[in-house]
C-alpha cells in the first residue's frame, strides 16, 4: 500500500516487529538519514532505536551500484535492511519503511509494537525533478506551516519546493540592502474575496527573515528537497514598485496590489533597476544554494513599455524589434548574472516569446507546447501544465467547493497526467524533460487548512506520475490511496474527501472564476500560434 508505487514490490515470508527493543545502525555516510528515521520511529516504538543488538535491527547501507535516489528494502524476521545508491535513496527507502507500518504508527503518541509484513522492494524515481510550487506571495504561510508542507512533500518522495516569494500582492523575503521591500511590500491593506468578489477589508502580510529562510532550506535539505526561490521579473512586481517607486515606469506612488489577475505595473528597463535586482539576487543566492533560481518572466504586460519614452529608447539603442524582444533582453541580463555565479535561470514559458536566454530552463505552464518547443531547441524543461497540475483549480462541479475556480481537475485527471508531452514521445528531445511540478497557487487559498484541502489527495496522485513507471493503474492506485488516506488522517491533513468537502471545508458565497475546457483550449491555441516559429 505504498504511495507512490515502487518499481518492484514482492511479499516475503515472516514479519518484522518494531518495538522498544529495536535497534538501528547505519553507514557513517547515512548518519543524517538514520537520525531522521530514529526521530520518526522512536516516539511510536517506545524506545530510542540506538545502535546495537536488539529484538530486531534496521540497517541502512550504501551500494554504489544502485542508481541515484534508488534503494532496495528487505524486511523479514528480526531484520530490515535498506540499501541505497546515495543518502537520498536511503531516505526514500526509510519513507517506504514508514508506509509499511500501520497508519496508527504515524500518530506521534502511538505506542508499539508494530508489525511490518515481510517484503522486498526495489525502487528508483523515473524523473529527477519532482516538484511543487508553493505560492506564499499571495497569501503568506508561516515558517512552521512551510516546514509542515516540506514534511508532506517528503512523505511523497517529492524533491523540489519551488517557493514563490514575490508578486504584485506581497514581497516575502528579507533583503537587507533594500529594507522597504518588506517594510512596505510585505503588507497589503486588504484582499479580494474570491476571484471576482468584494474586498474583505482585512490587512494581510508577513515575510521571512533571512534566518527563517536558512532554516527552511536546511530543514528541506535534510529531507532531500531542494528549495528553488522565485523572484518575479519584470512583471508581477507591484509590491516591489510600491516599496521603491523609482523601479516602475510612472514614478508615482503605488500601493501593494489587493486584487488578483495580471497587473499593469512592471519594472522599467533602466540600468539602475537591473543593478537593484542584481543586488536582490546576490542576497537570495546566499540564502538558497539551489543550482536553479526562478525569475518568473510570466504575464508581463507591455502597455507601460509601449508608452514609456525610456523603454522605447532602450529598444532603439539595442536594435530590438519590439517589446517582446525587450523582455527577452531583460531576462537574459539575469540569465547571464546567474550563469556567472554557477546557477541556472528558470522561467515560465513566456520567456520563449522574444528569444530564449542561453541555458535557461523553461517551466511550461500554458498547456505543453512550450515544453515541446523549448526541448526541441535544446533547452531543459519542467512540465507544469495548468490544466493537469494546478491544484488551486476546483475539484468538482458543485457549488459546494470552497472556491469554484478554473476548470474541474479531479484526482483521476491528475493521476492520468504524463510528464512527457505527447509531442515529444519517441523524440530524442524528450531527454530534456527534467520532470514535472504541480502548483499550489494561493490567490484563493488563505490558510494552511485550505492548502490541505486543495493539495490532497491530488498531490499524492501527482507524486506517483513523477516517481513511478509510466504505466497507470487507476484502480490499484485507489486501493493504495485508501490506506494512504489513513496516514494523512493520522498526521492531521484535512484533505478533500472523494464525495466532496466536509461542512467546515466549504465557503459558501465566495465567487470564483469557473472556466470551461473550450475556453482554456482557445487560450492554448492562441499561445501555440504565437510560438509556431520557434
Amino acid at each position: 500500500m505504498i504511495v507512490p508505487k515502487p518499481v518492484k514490490h514482492e511479499p516475503r515470508p515472516g514479519s518484522f516487529v518494531l518495538d522498544g527493543r529495536t535497534s538501528l545502525t547505519a553507514d557513517p555516510a547515512l548518519g543524517e538519514v538514520a537520525a531522521w528515521l530514529r526521530a520518526e520511529l522512536a516516539p511510536v516504538a517506545g524506545g530510542e532505536l540506538l545502535p546495537g543488538e536488539g529484538s530486531g535491527t534496521i540497517t541502512l547501507a550504501l551500494d554504489g551500484g544502485l542508481p541515484p535516489e534508488g534503494y532496495r528494502l528487505t524486511a523479514g524476521p528480526e531484520r530490515t535492511e535498506i540499501v541505497a545508491g546515495d543518502p537520498a535513496g536511503a531516505f526514500y527507502g526509510a519513507q517506504t519503511f514508514r508506509q509499511l507500518l500501520p497508519a496508527a504508527a504515524f500518530r506521534r503518541a502511538a505506542g508499539g509494537p508494530f508489525t511490518v509484513p515481510g517484503v522486498y522492494v526495489e525502487d528508483a524515481p523515473r524523473f529527477g525533478w519532482r516538484g511543487c510550487i508553493l505560492d506564499v506571495a499571495r497569501h503568506f504561510l508561516t515558517k512552521r506551516e512551510v516546514l509542515r508542507f516540506v514534511d508532506l512533500m517528503a512523505l511523497h518522495k517529492l524533491n523540489v519546493l519551488h517557493l514563490h516569494l514575490t508578486d504584485d500582492q506581497g514581497w516575502r523575503v528579507e533583503i537587507r540592502r533594500h529594507p522597504r521591500l518588506t517594510e512596505v511590500g510585505a503588507w497589503r491593506k486588504e484582499s479580494q474575496a474570491g476571484w471576482n468578489g468584494p474586498m474583505d477589508g482585512r490587512p494581510h502580510g508577513g515575510y521571512y527573515t533571512q534566518d527563517d529562510l536558512r532554516e527552511i532550506v536546511a530543514y528541506a535539505a535534510r529531507r532531500h528537497i531542494t528549495v528553488v526561490p522565485e523572484i518575479d521579473l519584470p512583471g508581477h512586481t507591484q509590491a516591489a514598485i510600491a516599496a521603491y517607486p523609482e523601479l516602475g515606469n510612472l514614478g508615482t506612488p503605488l500601493e501593494v496590489r489587493t486584487g488578483w489577475g495580471v497587473g499593469e505595473h512592471v519594472l522599467n528597463v533602466a540600468d539602475s533597476t537591473l543593478t537593484f535586482f542584481q543586488g536582490v539576487l546576490e542576497e537570495v543566492l546566499e540564502l538558497f544554494p539551489s543550482p536553479y533560481v526562478s525569475v518568473g518572466g510570466d504575464e508581463c504586460r507591455k502597455d507601460q513599455w509601449r508608452a514609456s519614452p525610456a523603454a522605447q529608447r532602450r529598444i532603439a539603442e539595442l536594435g530590438l524589434r519590439d517589446e517582446e524582444e525587450l523582455q527577452s533582453w531583460f531576462i537574459r541580463q539575469f540569465g547571464a548574472y546567474l550563469a556567472a555565479r554557477g546557477r541556472r535561470l528558470v522561467g515560465w514559458d513566456e520567456i520563449l516569446e522574444g528569444g530564449l536566454a542561453p541555458g535557461a530552463v523553461v517551466a511550461s505552464w500554458r498547456g505543453e507546447y512550450g515544453a515541446v518547443a523549448a526541448a526541441r531547441r535544446g533547452h531543459d524543461v519542467i512540465n507544469c501544465s495548468n490544466t493537469s497540475l494546478y491544484l488551486d483549480y476546483r475539484q468538482g462541479t458543485g457549488e459546494e467547493e470552497p472556491v469554484p475556480f478554473g476548470t474541474v481537475l479531479t484526482l483521476e485527471d491528475v493521476y492520468a497526467f504524463e510528464p512527457i508531452p505527447a509531442g515529444l514521445r519517441g523524440d530524442p528531445a524528450a531527454g530534456h524533460v527534467l520532470g514535472a511540478q504541480c502548483g499550489v497557487w494561493t490567490e484563493l487559498i488563505d490558510s494552511s487548512r485550505g492548502v490541505d484541502y486543495m493539495a490532497f489527495p491530488r498531490l499524492s496522485a501527482f507524486a506517483e506520475t513523477v516517481w513511478s513507471p509510466p504505466e497507470r493503474d487507476l484502480e490499484g492506485f485507489r486501493t493504495r490511496l485508501a490506506e494512504h488516506l489513513h496516514r494523512l488522517d493520522a498526521i492531521g491533513v484535512e484533505y478533500r474527501r472523494a464525495d466532496g468537502p466536509l461542512p467546515w471545508q466549504t465557503r459558501p458565497g465566495v465567487p470564483g472564476r469557473p472556466e470551461e475546457p473550450e475556453r482554456w483550449q482557445a487560450k492554448i491555441d492562441a499561445w501555440t500560434s504565437n510560438v509556431r516559429s520557434l
